[in-house]
This record gives C-alpha cells, sequence and structure tokens, in this order.
C-alpha cells in the first residue's frame, strides 16, 4: 500500500539550517484594538486568537521587504553556515507560498540575489504548507541519484498584506460569520527559513535524511483557498481531515520507535491543531516542540523555522520527526537522525 508515497534515503543529510525573525511584533491584543467596533457590532468578545489558538504574538517584515528578500536572507545565513562553495549548489527550489507574481518565479530573484551559479537548477516548489518537506524530499532524490551534490531550499512568508485585507474586510461587516472564516488568516506569522541539504558521508557534522512517508486526501481541497487578498477556512473541517490523513501516514508507516522521538517538529497552527496531533498519535507533549504562540502560523516556513530554533539543543543521535498537513489536503512524515 505505500507505493511510491514512501521513501528511505542511504547518504542524505541536512547539512545546515538557518531562520531569519521578521523584525516587527503583531500582538494579538493589537489585532482586537483594530477590530474593535467589528467585535462590537456583531456582539464578539476579543481574545479569541489568544485564549483559543493560543497565538499571542506574529510577525511583520518591513513595508517594501519582499517575499523573496525574506528567502535570500535565509539562504545566505544556510550557506554561510554550510561552508558549501555555492559554485557546488545544483539546486535552488523556493517553497514560498507568499509569491508577488505569476512569472517569473520568485528563485530565480533569490537566484539571482544569492549569486548563485548558472549550473544551480531553480524553480519554486508549491504544496500549501508542506511545500518545504516536498522540496527536501525532491533535494533528497537527486542526490541520491548523483544528479547534484548539494541542494538549497528556501522559502520566505509575510503577512503584512493579508492581515491588512482581512481586517478591512471585518470592519465593513456587520456579520460574525465572517469572523470564523477569515480567522486562520489572523493566525499567520512572516518569518523565512532555509536548509542545504547534500550527502551524509561526506558533510561530517551533518543531519541524516531517514526517510518518510507522504499521503493524500484531494476530497478536502475546498476547505481552506487563499490568496494574498482573502483565505476562506473552515477550520474544524481542516482539522478533521488533516489529523485523519498524518494518521494514515503515521500507522501505515509501522514504526513504533516514532513514538519514542526526542522531538516532533509539528506544522505550526495553533494550540488545537496541535493538542489534537498529540491526542491522535499519542505524542510525549514535551517533546512536540512550539513555536506558534509567539511567532503564529509561517506556513510552509513553520517546520523548519521551528528546527532551527531548536537545533542547538539538539544532541547528536537524537531522532527529529517532522510532520505537517498543507492545505489540499497532503500530509507529510519526515525522519532525522541529529
Amino acid at each position: 500500500m505505500a507505493g511510491n508515497a514512501s521513501f528511505t534515503f542511504n547518504d542524505v543529510a541536512v547539512v545546515s539550517l538557518a531562520n531569519v525573525h521578521a523584525p516587527e511584533v503583531v500582538t494579538s491584543d493589537d489585532i482586537d484594538l483594530r477590530l474593535a467596533d467589528f467585535y462590537e457590532r456583531v456582539d464578539a468578545k476579543p481574545g479569541l486568537l489568544q485564549s483559543l489558538a493560543g497565538i499571542s504574538k506574529r510577525r511583520q517584515w518591513p513595508e517594501g521587504f519582499s517575499f523573496m528578500d525574506a528567502a535570500a536572507a535565509a539562504g545566505e545565513l544556510a550557506l554561510e553556515r554550510s561552508g558549501v562553495d555555492r559554485e557546488n549548489i545544483g539546486l535552488l527550489v523556493d517553497t514560498s507560498v507568499c509569491r508577488e507574481r505569476l512569472e517569473p518565479s520568485s528563485a530565480v530573484t533569490v537566484h539571482n540575489t544569492l549569486g548563485m551559479p548558472s549550473s544551480c537548477m531553480n524553480y519554486d516548489l508549491g504544496n500549501a504548507c508542506l511545500g518545504f518537506l516536498n522540496a527536501m524530499h525532491l533535494a533528497g532524490v537527486l542526490i541520491e541519484s548523483g544528479q547534484i551534490d548539494y541542494a538549497l531550499v528556501v522559502d520566505g512568508e509575510g503577512t503584512r498584506e493579508i492581515h491588512g485585507n482581512t481586517i478591512d474586510r471585518l470592519d465593513a461587516s456587520d456579520n460574525i460569520d465572517d469572523l470564523f472564516e477569515n480567522f486562520a488568516s489572523l493566525t499567520l506569522g512572516s518569518g523565512s527559513a532555509a536548509m542545504v541539504l547534500g550527502r551524509h558521508s561526506e558533510n561530517p557534522g551533518s543531519h541524516k535524511v531517514v526517510g518518510g512517508f507522504f499521503r493524500a486526501a484531494t476530497e478536502y481541497h475546498e476547505l481552506c483557498v487563499g490568496s494574498l487578498e482573502k483565505m476562506r477556512t473552515d477550520t474544524r473541517a481542516l482539522l478533521d481531515a488533516g489529523t485523519g490523513v498524518v494518521k494514515v501516514c503515521w500507522d501505515e508507516a509501522d514504526r513504533p520507535d516514532w513514538n519514542d522521538a526526542d522531538a516532533f517538529i509539528l506544522h505550526q497552527i495553533s494550540e488545537v491543531h496541535t493538542q489534537a496531533m498529540i491526542d491522535l498519535l499519542g505524542l510525549d507533549e514535551e517533546r512536540v516542540v512550539r513555536t506558534f504562540p509567539e511567532f503564529g502560523n509561517i506556513g510552509p516556513a513553520a517546520i523548519p523555522f521551528t528546527l532551527a530554533e531548536i537545533s542547538e539543543k539538539l544532541v547528536d543521535g537524537d531522532k527529529v520527526l517532522c510532520m505537517g498537513a498543507g492545505s489540499g489536503i497532503n500530509a507529510s512524515v519526515i525522519e532525522l537522525i541529529w
């Protein structure tokens, strides 16, 4: 049953990892203050972003700082930390959901900003919040096959535009249902992350990518549909469907040792989603890392961003599971040995 959706690597590793914090802090109290008139009209109380989602803060980039600037900033840090000459990077993938244009790709701008060689293939890979894990898998396949020696995966997400559009829309509304349809948009955060992947055998101190699982449940593709203008989300149905397909990944992998992982890096959505995953999979809550309370949901950057936040605390031999689901719905579990 696993078919093409499961994979194992023999000699693929995370060589370096980096994240960048967007500098401008936006608290949930700030958002509630901007929505005070709307709350009064629909007889709603402020505080849901904190009490329900568990998000007290999220970040924004300065005005004029693009998604590609953010991705490139993280990419530059990852390259510096890797010690790999950028002439040896054979692939650059930008997995950002946030994009300023239909064409050309965001990857070409990041490629140019970073001064990557002409021999470095580059393109965007989009799959909602799962894109970065998909790119890790793709890079691993190309490294394992001998097509490339190193890959750089980048992601830069920003919320200034969608937050502004969402608040403006609610300010013009008298319907409390609009709050719930747009609620997920206000949990989003800004940030960027990047990763250099290469061969474990050729990079002392690198962290092995063991393998993982992918699963799809595309019958749920209408539950969350978004753009920079608006994101419409059926949060309850998305939670149920997303956790369900992750459970399929988990059960079909049939890996009892996964429950003993030293760290679980879940996609950072909210406290409700995190607790649902803990309960459904029987995870040790103390080993589940949380960044969403301070940074919100940073889309596909969330998993590598969170991994980078705790990377200094991990020790050689630690087992790390990166797990998430993206709108559509697709889900993945990827195992790393630190």
